[in-house]
């Protein structure tokens, strides 16, 4: 047996799976991982699967279809597998519907070996022999037995000869990266994917998987060696600066999936065009490329997004300290000394004080780690020396996160320039430690001190008096647009870019009680656990309209809202979006605005109703919450009921008829 033993028994294969559509077909398979006791709870591990399906499709081509995921309700590392013969649409590349569904399940705590059994798994789904003898099993126990290693197939000689021998022939040196969101399926079937190619070619390759069942790291010696780089993959690829100097290949990690032969055949057109392949000891970072076919506003966004991920954490940290010290010392606390030499160990006051000072510095690294992670991800770490400088000037003129912002850009794409540049072969070792970061921080802070910091800063004056200017039907506007961009795709693009209006604006309202940044990120939350709570509301009081499976995820939505986590209503979305989602942004809305026609306030940028202590007009704040569930249930529960009114009336002729034919 090899390390795949286990993955899968009999009873987790489906032979004649013959699904409607691809949600039965993973359902039908999740039931079995249940009923093996491999899956505690069926709802829950299908709205993991759903959450994965929505990064990206799981379609591989070649009629191979790869749902899989991480869960807390994964008992242990498990795969179901079905074979249909009319095929399965995942949006697969080729447009094959898929054929042989493989159903993995890896537990969130997974140690090591088990995600090395998974990884296994899916570097053999990459060969032909191994497919075509599942295509070809007559009986459960022989998939079974297959999939566990306890019948290997004979392997084409081609795909036989191992990398090591093909190193033999001599001809290109090529390493390689590949990584993939959840670093399980494709990650490892990109890397089989490209040696399989390289022996083909006479290539010599070395593949470093970047997926969670660890990491070989390629020995520097290697990279040194290789004539080439391929960078295949959906997620920032770590330590990029090892392959600077060399041509390089950037693709999606499913570029090498279903195009590994073109990858090789790109990556030794490079070669040629540089003269055979630089291979400098020592060089500043490689320039990074987009993913072919990404738009540039696709990259635009996943910079910024990059940026408000790292800084979220100190938002979160530091709002939820300001707002625990103003509830234990008051808003006077602001001006208390500094604790360092008048802390009292007896005194609330001074642990107000404390409080208050140690979120008031996380809140101080807010900009610059904005700023330094939005110029990370154009330019990587060569790019962030200028990004956090960039930041800490954004703050020191008072062009807080939209400085921090410009900042951030400015700093990504003149490292990205800087790093292409055709420098001597004596100056490539101090480009990343001296000549990059000296020149790249100049010229941001001049930028920021002299050019573009004067400008920023009148606009965040401008922004932050207008906030806390709003009042009638301005507040109440500003609300109900917040609250349908929080609604309209829960935790995408439109709902993140409101928060971080919010917790950006937060930033600026220093100590006053009721200042309009404050009421914005009251609306903003609220506006966030509308959508879950909704649809707990809905499958409580018209269980007939939603399935089983939704009603159990209702129940969880009543905690998921009430702790401002809006992702909760998805798996609702995805089953019913027509409907769901209309429901959610008027829903939302009504929230948003309400909440700014109160006057709530909220300078915690997080915690949903387990820091109500903290908001400002508590009561109407719940008020507001309530009405944006009530809202959303009653509009989900009557375009539901419209549908269902709908499917009953539709059939009613052919029914008469048939009863006339029986007569």
């Amino acid at each position: 047996m090899n390390d795949t033993s286990g993955l899968i028994t009999p009873a987790l294969v489906d032979l004649h799976l013959a699904p409607a559509d691809k949600g039965e077909a993973l359902r039908s398979l999740a039931q079995r991982l249940v009923a093996e006791g491999r899956v505690t709870d069926l709802d829950g591990f299908l709205a993991d699967v759903a959450a994965r399906e929505a990064q990206a499709p799981t379609g591989m081509g070649d009629g191979i279809g790869i749902p899989h995921c991480r869960s807390a309700h994964v008992t242990r590392p498990s795969l179901a597998f079905g074979r249909s013969t009319r095929g399965v649409d995942f949006d697969a590349p080729d447009g094959r519907p898929a054929d042989l569904i493989f159903m993995i399940a890896a537990p969130a705590g997974a140690d090591d070996s088990h995600l090395q059994i998974l990884a296994a798994l899916a570097r053999r789904l990459m060969d032909p022999a191994f497919t075509g003898a599942l295509r070809d099993a007559g009986s459960p126990g022989a998939v079974a037995a297959l999939i566990n290693g306890e019948e290997v197939p004979a392997v084409a000689p081609e795909a036989a000869l191992a990398p090591e021998a093909a190193a033999s022939r001599g001809g290109l040196r090529l390493v390689a990266v590949t990584s993939c969101p959840t670093g399980i399926a494709h990650t490892y079937m990109a890397a089989k994917a490209l040696e399989l190619a390289a022996t083909r070619a006479g290539a010599r390759i070395q593949v470093e998987t970047q997926g969670s069942a660890g990491t070989t790291v390629l020995a520097p010696e290697v990279i040194a060696a290789a004539d080439a780089v391929i960078l295949a993959h959906d997620v920032e690829v770590r330590d990029r600066a090892r392959f600077a100097g060399k041509p390089t290949v950037d693709v999606g990690v499913k570029a090498a999936v279903n195009r590994a032969d073109d990858l090789i055949a790109q990556a030794a057109g490079l070669v040629a065009e540089s003269g055979g392949g630089a291979r400098p000891g020592t060089a500043p970072v490689a320039a990074p490329s987009a993913p072919a076919g990404e738009h540039w506003a696709q990259r635009l966004r996943k910079y910024l997004m990059t940026g408000v991920s790292y800084m979220i954490p100190f938002v979160a940290a530091g709002g939820l300290l300001i707002a625990l010290a103003f509830a234990i010392g008051g808003y006077q606390i602001a001006s208390a000394p500094s604790v360092l030499g008048h802390f009292d160990w007896t005194s609330s006051h001074s642990w107000a004080a404390m409080l208050f000072q140690t979120g008031k510095t996380s809140f101080g690294f807010l900009v610059p780690v904005l700023s330094g992670f939005i110029a990370w991800a154009i330019a990587d770490r060569a790019a962030l020396a200028a990004g956090i400088a960039g930041g800490a000037v954004s703050v020191a003129v008072g062009a807080g996160f939209l400085g921090g912002i410009v900042s951030g850009l400015a700093a990504g794409f003149l490292v990205l320039w800087m790093i292409r540049w055709n420098v001597p072969r004596a100056v490539r070792g101090i480009m990343p430690v001296v000549v990059i970061p000296l020149l790249s921080v100049a010229v941001v802070g001049f930028l920021m001190f002299v050019v573009v910091g004067s400008p920023i800063a009148s606009a965040m004056t401008g922004l932050t008096d207008w906030l806390n200017g709003l009042s009638g039907s301005n507040a109440i506007l500003l609300g109900v647009l917040l609250g349908a961009m929080m609604a309209f795709d829960m935790g995408g693009p439109l709902n993140k870019v409101a928060y971080t209006f919010a917790a950006g604006a937060l930033t600026t309202a220093g100590t006053t009680p009721d200042a309009g940044s404050l009421k914005v990120m009251a609306a903003v939350m609220a506006a966030g656990m509308t959508p879950p709570l909704g649809m707990a509301l809905a499958t409580a009081v018209r269980r007939g309209l939603f399935t089983p499976e939704e009603r159990e995820n209702g129940k969880a939505a009543w905690v998921l809202g009430a702790s401002f986590i809006t992702e909760g209503a998805i798996p609702f979305a995805a089953a019913d979006p027509l409907r769901v989602i209309p429901a959610n942004i008027v829903g939302s809305m009504t929230a948003g605005g309400l909440v700014m026609a109160f006057g709530s306030t909220l300078r915690a940028p997080h915690g949903g109703i387990w820091v109500l202590p903290l908001i400002g007009s508590p009561f109407l704040y719940l008020l507001a919450v309530v009405a944006g569930t009530v809202v959303t249930a009653a509009v989900v529960v009557l375009l539901k009921g419209m549908r269902k009114d709908a499917a009953v009336a539709a059939p009613e002729a052919p029914v008469a008829e048939e009863g006339l034919v029986g007569v």
